[in-house]
C-alpha cells in the first residue's frame, strides 16, 4: 500500500484512513458533511500528494502536447495552466490532466494518481516521433490544496507574493512560504471554490501542513478528507476519472467539448471525435434531482418507459443544497430539461427529474 509524506500525521488529526486505488488516504477527519461545509463557508486543507506529476521537456514539447491532447497547448504562455482530456485514437479518455507551462520547452503535467503509470506509458508511446523527454516526478513531489472563501487570506500571511493578482488557472513557479518552503503555487482546485494548490518537496510537507493549519486557526481552517473532496467536486459538476470519464466515454459525451479543439488539423482521437460530432453525440451527461426519497450511487441504472437508457456516474446527498442528486450518462434523445426519469436504487424504481449542471456555482463576486 502506498502512502503520502503526510501519512504520519493522519493519526494526530484523527483521520479515518481507507484504501484509495492502492493508497492509504484519509476519507474524513471530523465528518464528511462538516468538512464539506467548512470548505464552502471558510477554508479547508487537503493532502493531495497522491496525484501524479510528469515533467515534459524538449524543443518540440508544445508541438507534442498539441498532438497528444485534445485542447490547444501551443498558445499556452508561461505561468498559465490549461485543462485537457488525453484520448485514445478511439476517442475514449486515457485521463484528464492539467498542463502547467513553465516555459515553451518545459511543461508540468498533473495527472490522476491511479493513472500515472498508464499515462506515462501512453505519452511515451505517442511521443516517439517528437524531440521530447518525459520524467515521472511523482515520488519527488508533495501536493497540498487550500480551498475555500478564506484561502487567500490564510495563504497570503505566509508570503509577500501577490496572490490576490493571481488569476484562476495561473501559477507562480517560485514562491518561498514563511522564508523556508519553496513551492509552486497555482490558483486551481477541485472543489468549486476559490483556492490554491501547492507543490513542494516531500520532506517539507508535514512542516508546511502544520504551518498552514496554525496560520488558518482564526479563519476556522480544518483538515479535509477524500469524502468531502468528492462531494465538493460533485456539486460543482467537476468530472472524476472512472466515473464521468473513462476509456469508454468520449470528451464530447462528457460535456467537455470546449476542451476539444477541432481547429487543430491533427491530434490523437480527432477523427473519431469529429465523426461523433458530425453524426450526433450518442450519449450525454445530465444532472438529476431525486423527487422520491433515495440516494443514487454510481452504477445505478437510469430508466425511461421501463427501459434502461443509461447509468448514474456519480450520486450523493449534496450538503450545500440539502438534496439528493446524481450525474448520469444517458442516451442523448432523452435529455429534456425537467423531464422525469427513474433510477433503480437497490431494486426500487425511484423518480428523479433532469436539472442543469453544475448543481453549485460560486456566489457572484467571488473569483471565477
Amino acid at each position: 500500500m502506498q502512502t503520502t509524506p503526510l501519512f504520519p500525521i493522519y493519526l494526530k488529526y484523527q483521520a479515518k484512513v481507507i484504501d484509495f486505488h492502492g493508497w492509504d488516504l484519509p476519507v474524513q477527519f471530523g465528518g464528511i458533511i462538516q468538512e464539506h461545509l467548512t470548505v464552502r463557508n471558510r477554508v479547508g486543507l487537503f493532502d493531495v500528494s497522491h496525484m501524479g506529476e510528469i515533467m515534459l521537456k524538449g524543443p518540440q514539447a508544445a508541438e507534442f502536447l498539441d498532438y497528444a491532447l485534445t485542447n490547444q497547448i501551443a498558445t499556452l504562455r508561461p505561468g498559465y495552466i490549461r485543462y485537457s482530456p488525453l484520448c485514445y485514437d478511439s476517442a475514449g479518455i486515457v485521463d484528464d490532466l492539467l498542463v502547467y507551462c513553465l516555459d515553451p520547452t518545459q511543461f508540468l503535467l498533473v495527472v490522476n494518481a491511479s493513472n500515472t503509470t498508464k499515462d506515462l506509458d501512453w505519452l511515451e508511446n505517442v511521443s516517439r516521433s517528437f524531440e521530447v523527454t518525459l520524467e515521472n516526478l511523482s515520488d519527488q513531489t508533495a501536493q497540498l490544496a487550500i480551498q475555500g472563501p478564506h484561502a487567500l487570506r490564510v495563504l497570503q500571511q505566509l508570503t509577500d507574493a501577490p496572490l490576490a493578482g493571481l488569476k484562476y488557472y495561473q501559477f507562480l513557479p517560485q514562491v518561498v512560504l514563511d522564508g523556508k518552503f519553496p513551492v509552486i503555487i497555482s490558483r486551481t482546485g477541485y472543489t468549486g471554490e476559490d483556492g490554491f494548490e501547492l507543490y513542494l518537496k516531500p520532506d517539507q510537507a508535514v512542516s508546511l501542513w502544520e504551518l498552514i493549519m496554525h496560520t488558518g486557526t482564526a479563519a476556522g481552517i480544518q483538515p479535509i478528507g477524500l469524502g468531502a473532496r468528492d462531494t465538493l467536486r460533485f456539486e460543482a459538476g467537476l468530472p472524476l476519472y472512472g466515473n464521468e470519464l473513462s476509456q469508454d466515454i468520449s470528451p464530447l459525451e462528457a460535456g467537455l467539448d470546449r476542451f476539444v479543439k477541432f481547429s487543430k488539423s491533427v491530434f490523437v482521437g480527432r477523427e473519431a471525435l469529429l465523426k461523433q460530432q458530425t453524426n450526433g453525440i450518442p450519449r450525454t451527461l445530465i444532472g438529476l434531482e431525486m423527487i422520491e426519497r433515495g440516494i443514487p450511487r454510481s452504477g445505478c441504472s437510469v430508466i425511461k418507459n421501463n427501459q434502461p437508457i443509461g447509468f448514474v456516474t456519480s450520486g450523493s446527498y449534496a450538503p450545500t443544497l440539502a438534496k439528493n442528486l446524481a450525474i448520469a450518462l444517458i442516451q442523448s434523445e432523452f435529455n429534456s430539461p425537467d423531464s422525469k426519469l427513474q433510477i433503480d436504487i437497490r431494486g426500487k424504481l425511484l423518480t428523479a427529474k433532469i436539472i442543469k449542471l453544475p448543481f453549485y456555482s460560486r456566489p457572484k463576486g467571488v473569483l471565477q
